[in-house]
């Protein structure tokens, strides 16, 4: 990369060091390269000219130019009111422009008798059309300003726009860096790509993208972007995979051995599902073929993830080598912890639970355990990579709700030992397939595509606010059954901005609608003190409480299979993904589970379809590819907390599905060939691919599930 794409911004003319300062705190933008992969989101089409009588007949148009003339100018109205009105015409009607608050400046710069491009918003008001503080420019013949182009929108914030950082400014800075490196932008994909595909040059396309010479200049440069962009990050995903086969080198686990098979015999309650045993098969392979395991688990929530994950870990164990299992919060450390800690005794193997309320003293023993490998399994939370936590030889690594983790934190946990351990991502969020292939790319995939025999389907029902009494009813006529229901608020305190329910004033209504000593209602969410929310918890599970009133805290790590029903207050708020896992909280018992999801009566389509969607399928994958359409990919990928490793500038995993598949056939065609991109054809794409990955050099995050 040419050197000039390092400088710093404040350099280009116009930015100065404060705006810089400003731009980089606000959009991350600090280079001349950063800002020149800074894209429009939008465009405006300046390259029609419409008619009056065209803006009269639709009132679609928004955004629009017109060719008039200026036939009279004049200030209108009195104080606060008074406006600057020019009346302008062309050969099909007449149009007001009008100003306020600038008639000193207006009055200085109309010409009656000229003609002038208008652009701006276009109102009819009283049959009149109207556009308030339109743009003027001459028309083209008679000046050298270029007022017919396609006009890119930049994201900004209120801060930015309140220091001069706007669009119109954007734009001049982008003008002025294009001057000082166009000459210099250099190719980063081969001749042969570009001929096969008929691509821009990478020069035309950032040159086109900022300031498109055509409609169809644009479209082109949009597309040379977002081919360029999906195409290495596919073939970083895909190269590393190879690498990983090729060259790495695994923990062998030769043994199944005296505890794996201990537990499968003496403390399994139930058989197995088909789909467990395959995964466990997919496993035990991997973990005798001399590569590092790599595998992502995708699993419904209830199929069984957890005993497979922990007959897995047992493997490792019966070789002579210690596991961990990683869980978002302490909820869910604890319940497998408690789930797991009767059979570890009988079978004989040390257990130890590491979050971050562990008392000190205990945390102590842990970290001694560890180090003298005494304890075979730890079980925590982020706490498990605190610097202080050694192993003595960690082989296998189990990654719980992975989404919920940035890549540097998993990365901690999957570097503790000196030989890369066996990892395994399981995830009970289903995970659409462009997705997937996109962020996961370069891990071995197992699906367990049943649930446990004798699971009846959770059955689904929406209602609106309007019919709350008859929802109450039915838990009332639930409750005297002996159930217990859970309903569960998307915020903790009442926002201004949104009206959706919320947790503490749901927990009064609730209480007033089932009042103590008959009923009981405990509530749970994350702001209360662990003790608290323990308290809360343990009186829910334990058949105390009736009713737990819940933020979506509870969305993983609750297990009550008396819980039947699960109400879920503004369920417009939620996306699809989440409202399965909020429903997957039930139907765990053998008893008759429902789901019940609360909304405004008025709703969007999009609110509308979701809760179409959820009524009719309890298919976890089917629900995860409609959310990615409806919502976008959102932060699944699970890297906020470390900078974002798809880091898409221009392309969009939901939008561009299509785009997506096809380049990653390219992609695999270009690695059956050349495998580690080491040919002379492929140099390019070798720097650029390198160039692409994380700046972090001490951690190659490729490879981190």
């Amino acid at each position: 990369m040419d050197k000039i794409f390092l400088s710093d911004i404040k350099y280009i003319p116009g930015i100065g060091e404060k705006r810089a300062a400003m731009i980089k705190r606000e959009l991350e933008i600090f280079t001349y390269g950063d800002l020149l992969n800074f894209y429009p989101y939008r465009y405006i089409d300046r390259t029609r000219v419409y008619t009056v009588q065209e803006a009269m007949r639709d009132d679609s148009l928004s955004l629009i130019q017109l060719r008039v003339r200026i036939e009279k100018v004049g200030a209108v109205g009195e104080g606060a009111k008074r406006r600057f009105v020019a009346v302008a015409r062309d050969a099909t009607g007449y149009v007001d422009l009008v100003w306020f608050n600038a008639l000193k400046w207006i009055i200085d710069k109309i010409e009656v008798g000229r003609e002038y491009i208008a652009f701006g918003k276009s109102v009819i008001f009283n049959g009149v059309l109207s556009m308030v503080h339109p743009e003027l420019d001459i028309p083209l013949a008679e000046s050298s300003k270029r007022v017919s182009y396609m006009y890119g929108i930049y994201s900004s914030t209120e801060k930015l726009n309140r220091a001069g950082v706007t669009t119109r400014n954007m734009t001049k800075w982008m003008g002025a860096l294009l001057g000082l490196v166009s000459d210099r932008i250099e190719e980063t994909l081969p001749e042969y790509l570009i001929k096969r595909f008929d691509l821009l040059s990478r020069r035309e396309a950032l040159v086109n993208i900022h300031f498109p010479a055509s409609t169809e200049l644009l479209s082109r440069a949009q597309y040379r972007l977002k081919f360029e962009e999906l195409l290495l990050l596919q073939l970083s995903i895909l190269r590393q995979r190879n690498v990983r086969v090729t060259r790495g080198c695994g923990i062998v686990f030769t043994n199944v051995g005296e505890k794996f098979n201990r537990f499968y015999n003496e403390c399994l309650e139930f058989d197995l599902t088909e789909a467990q045993k395959r995964v466990i098969r997919e496993v035990r392979k991997d973990t005798r073929s001399g590569r590092q395991m790599n595998r992502l688990l995708q699993g419904d929530v209830g199929s069984g993830k957890t005993v497979v994950g922990f007959m897995c870990m047992l493997l490792a164990v019966d070789n002579g080598y210690q596991a961990a299992m990683m869980a978002p919060t302490e909820i869910l450390a604890t319940q497998h912890y408690e789930s797991l800690r009767q059979q570890c005794e009988t079978i004989g193997v040390k257990l130890a639970l590491l979050t971050g309320s562990t008392k000190k003293r205990e945390r102590k023993m842990i970290d001694e355990g560890l180090r003298s490998g005494e304890i075979n399994i730890l079980i925590g939370t982020h706490a498990l990579i605190e610097d202080s936590v050694q192993f003595a030889n960690l082989g296998f690594v189990i990654i719980d709700e992975q989404h919920r983790f940035g890549v540097i934190q998993r990365s901690r946990l999957w570097t503790k030992s000196s030989v890369e351990p066996h990892v395994l991502v399981m995830t009970a969020t289903p995970i659409p397939r462009t997705l997937a292939m996109t962020i996961y790319g370069d891990l071995d995939v197992s699906v367990i595509d049943e649930l446990p025999p004798g699971r009846k389907p959770v059955k689904t029902m929406h209602f609106f606010d309007s019919r709350r009494l008859q929802v109450f009813g039915f838990l009332r006529d639930q409750i005297e059954r002996g159930r217990q229901v859970y309903v569960v608020y998307p915020l903790i305190k009442e926002s201004e901005n949104m009206d959706y329910k919320n947790v503490e004033d749901g927990y009064e209504s609730i209480v007033r609608a089932f009042p103590p000593p008959r009923y009981v209602t405990v509530i749970v969410h994350g702001k209360m003190k662990p003790q608290d929310k323990d308290f809360g918890m343990n009186m829910f599970k334990n058949g105390h409480a009736h009713i737990m009133v819940a933020t979506s805290v509870i969305e993983v790590g609750v297990n009550v299979p008396n819980a039947s029903v699960m109400v879920i207050e503004s369920a417009e708020r939620f996306g699809l993904s989440q409202l399965h896992q909020l429903r997957g909280r039930v139907g765990r018992g053998a008893e008759q589970s429902y789901c019940i999801l609360m909304t405004g009566d008025k709703l969007s389509a999009d609110g509308r379809k979701r809760m179409e969607a959820m009524v009719r399928t309890t298919d976890g994958f089917e629900l995860s590819e409609l959310d990615l359409k409806l919502r976008g990919y959102g932060d699944l990928e699970g890297t906020q907390q470390s900078g974002n490793m798809l880091d898409l500038k221009i392309a969009s995993i939901g939008k561009d599905n299509d785009l997506l598949q096809f380049v990653r056939g390219v992609a695999e065609a270009i690695l059956e060939e050349d495998e580690l991109l080491e040919s002379e054809k492929n140099s390019l794409l070798l720097e650029a691919v390198k160039s692409s990955q994380s700046k972090d050099k001490t951690i190659d995050l490729s490879r981190i599930s």
